[in-house]
């Protein structure tokens, strides 16, 4: 294997004793090229498949530790004590599992104290929190306890959780991005650090965060709602970004500006019942039911390729519904090569994402499949880093990171924000001409909550990039940067005169990461980047429904997976900055926002590929309704001991031993009958006190939360979620993150408040580049260097 082929991790040494589900963290640093090998029992890690196993236990295991080597440790053999001394002292990271039912335990707090140099990322449930380090979560638990559930479905039906396992993969990247973050302040500064990392706090912020940028906080505030006012139904369906029939199946339409309007209104034939200026407000196009059946009449017999040409031609943000098998058997996909096949333990294959990053033209996937029962990685060359930088007292793990974020909407906000929240130099590249669509505001004020949460601790600085000079100015600072992110439409770079080659020469040592909705090369990559397209094209919308109700689609609420798209740009990012300790030398990554979805349903995409059915993860499992109105807890049962204590719970001991039901094949064969006990239970209490019981006696629940419900719960003894936050411009306090974990070497993020646009141009520009007075009053006199027109209020 060369250098190039080894991944920008090369020569990182990582221990993992994850297993199930978050046993893609290991995975995703496997496939970026760190040397992972998997710590377990005698007997293996739970998730190890035996002879016999269903077979996709085999898949799920294979998709989750292809590339990974294994290593037996028995905790009670002296000289298998020695030999993991030994491999953890000469690691980089090591991945415990902290949760109550991990059969293989390290104390946290003893390889810290042991180990100095040692990255130590303990991943539970709930975190190292007293009184709620034995809870127990899962997919639906996440989801219920991020707020995400509450606005998922249709008023007057159980909340509906959305497909695959999303809300286990968008905490599984948020715990990628902060391990790589600290395995790059390891690398730079020496020192490790212990992560202590709650997955529930993971899924609140990675998968539809309700206090981040375009959250459900901040669209509340720019209607003048405060969270208490935010109504409690359900988002009507439809109503926003709405799928309609046509030919051959069905399309969604994301039109929102008003040239985007008028593009439709063309097409349409300039009917007169839609004529009136006011319909270029999106507001009124929303309040007008006429309309969607107006368009839905003129699509009725054109094809979705049809409508998905002409759209494109027009400007017309148009895309296909597909199901999941329909969007990896298109042309696009193995034009990207986005799937590959690995061997699984049994002698077959299995189909998977090969890895979600891009990078320097080479897909960062697996190399070769699961472990066997301790079949080690064969041995590899060493690849040295130099002795570590000394790190100034009490800065961030990216402290003396420089960074040009031309971000813009969501995707680019997260990823400066997260960077500068962690210290490092975020300038925010931006012009009037082209001004970030976040910075708009439906009441006309200059700074919304929105916008601040997604651009705090940042500088900005006003550039005019369509200026020869501009352009110049902007490659003189990249000269001087470590990292520039983007998520412009594939081909706006090199427009302005500014792609990898360009900024290359500028600095060969600099990282770039762009993101888009489906990549940068293949047939769809010069498609509108919408995340409703994006979701409805990479089958995951028509997932996200009730298969019972004809046009139940549920998704228009959701910005997934924006937030966990930022989280895997910031891997790649990172994993690129470790390479430059090493190497010296720069690079690019790529991320598609639509491979994002298809890596968090990778079990489900191998199942498919597979000709496997479907089945439940387990019974019961799901929304359950409780004592209350639209009030409801989630319950996910998964293994026998979740059912033995289930029956504990419920005062139903002989549950436990139904022949019936004690198994899970029972239970999986008629779920009916194994929730009807629950069912009847729940009905006489609150969510609440359901979730209490069920977690003290072992079982995974999560009562459903509203928006408003969160600042209380996130409150839970030691976590700290958010923090209330001002902006001079913004006229009530707002809640923000305040910490994505809690991390012994990391101080508190800053809360510098997020920036006016240019406000920072003259002070950037001179440290920056070192440009005199005069020399910065020409560029604004000229256009080149831009300032806001008011300053921010003392």
């Amino acid at each position: 294997m060369t250098p190039e082929d080894a991944g920008p991790l090369q020569g990182l040494e990582v221990l993992d004793l994850l297993s199930g589900p978050m046993a893609a963290i290991g995975r995703a640093l496997a496939d970026l090229g760190a040397r992972t090998t998997r710590i377990e029992p005698p007997g293996g890690q739970p998730d190890r498949p035996a002879p016999g196993d269903d077979p996709l236990r085999g898949l799920a295991f294979a998709v989750r530790n292809a590339g990974k080597g294994s290593v037996v440790h028995d905790p009670e053999d002296a000289g298998d004590r020695a030999r993991l001394a030994a491999r953890l002292g000469a690691a980089h990271a090591v991945l415990l599992d902290l949760g109550p039912d991990a059969r293989l335990r390290l104390d946290p707090d003893d390889l810290r104290a042991r180990f100095p140099g040692l990255v130590v990322v303990g991943v539970s449930d709930f975190g190292m929190t007293p009184g709620f380090s034995r809870w127990r979560a899962a997919d639906p638990v996440m989801h219920a306890l991020s707020g995400s559930l509450s606005r998922s479905g249709i008023e007057g039906a159980e909340p509906l959780i959305p497909p695959g396992r999303i809300a286990e993969g968008s905490a599984a990247s948020q715990a990628l991005m902060l391990t790589l973050a600290a395995l790059y302040a390891r690398m730079r500064r020496g020192g490790g650090a212990l992560l202590d990392i709650a997955l529930v706090d993971g899924a609140a912020l990675a998968l539809d965060p309700v206090f981040g940028i375009a959250g459900a906080a901040g669209v509340a505030a720019a209607q003048g709602l405060s969270l208490e006012e935010i109504p409690r139904p359900r988002p009507p369906v439809g109503a926003f970004y709405p799928i309609l029939p046509c030919a051959d199946g069905r399309v969604r339409i994301c039109v929102l500006s008003p040239r985007q309007w008028q593009a439709m209104f063309a097409w349409m034939g300039r009917p007169a019942a839609f004529a009136d200026p006011r319909f270029a407000q999106t507001r009124v196009r929303f309040e007008t039911p006429a309309l969607n059946a107006a368009i839905a009449a003129f699509f009725a017999d054109k094809t979705r390729a049809e409508l998905e040409a002409e759209g494109g031609a027009r400007g017309v943000p148009v895309g296909a519904l597909l199901t999941l098998d329909e969007a990896l058997a298109t042309g696009h996909v193995a034009a990207r090569g986005a799937l590959t096949r690995v061997p699984t333990l049994d002698g077959g294959t299995a189909t998977l994402p090969d890895g979600v990053a891009v990078i320097d033209g080479r897909r960062a996937g697996p190399r070769r499949g699961p472990p066997a029962l301790g079949e080690a990685l064969p041995d590899a060359p060493a690849a040295p880093f130099p002795a570590p930088e000394p790190a100034a007292p009490g800065a961030g793990p990216l402290a003396g990171l420089k960074v040009l974020d031309l971000g813009v909407i969501v995707v680019g906000a997260e990823q400066g924000r997260i960077l500068a929240d962690l210290g490092a130099d975020v300038l925010k590249v931006e012009s009037r001409a082209f001004p970030d669509g976040t910075r708009a505001s439906m009441v006309g004020v200059r700074m919304t909550a929105s916008f601040a949460v997604g651009h705090r601790n940042k500088r900005s600085l006003g550039l005019n990039l369509r200026a020869p000079e501009g352009r110049a100015l902007f490659l003189r600072l990249a000269a001087e940067a470590d990292l520039v992110l983007s998520n412009f439409k594939p081909g706006t770079m090199e427009k302005l005169g500014l792609g990898p080659e360009a900024l290359s020469a500028a600095n060969p040592r600099l990282v770039t990461v762009e993101s888009s909705a489906f990549g940068d090369v293949g047939p769809w990559a010069g498609r509108m980047g919408y995340g409703p397209l994006v979701r409805a094209s990479a089958g995951l919308t028509e997932q996200w429904r009730y298969p019972e109700v004809e046009d139940g689609f549920s998704d228009a609420v959701t910005i997934y997976p924006d937030h966990a798209a930022a989280r895997f740009g910031l891997a790649a990012a990172l994993s690129l900055l470790i390479r430059r300790l090493r190497t010296g030398r720069g690079g690019r990554a790529s991320i598609s926002q639509a491979e994002v979805m298809f890596a968090h349903l990778e079990v489900d995409i191998a199942r498919r590929a597979a000709g496997l059915p479907e089945r439940a993860p387990g019974a019961p499992w799901g929304v359950f309704p409780c004592a209350g109105e639209d009030a409801w807890c989630a319950v996910a049962v998964g293994t026998d001991a979740h059912w033995a204590a289930l029956a504990r719970a419920l005062g139903r001991p002989e549950l436990a031993w139904d022949p019936d039901l004690a198994a899970a094949s029972g239970r999986l064969a008629d779920p009916a009958a194994a929730e009807a006990p629950l069912r009847a239970w729940l009905a006489g209490r609150s969510p609440q006190e359901a979730m209490a019981d069920l977690q003290a006696a072992g079982v995974p629940a999560g009562a459903m939360l509203r928006p408003v419900d969160l600042p209380e719960w996130a409150e839970r003894p030691g976590r700290g979620l958010y923090r209330r936050a001002r902006h001079p411009l913004v006229e009530r306090p707002y809640l923000e993150e305040a910490a994505p974990a809690r991390v012994d070497a990391w101080p508190a993020p800053p809360s510098r408040p997020a920036p006016l646009a240019g406000e920072h141009s003259l002070e950037a520009a001179a440290e920056w580049l070192g440009l005199p007075p005069c020399e910065t009053a020409r560029l604004l006199h000229e256009g080149v260097l831009e300032v806001p027109d008011a300053p921010l209020p003392a």
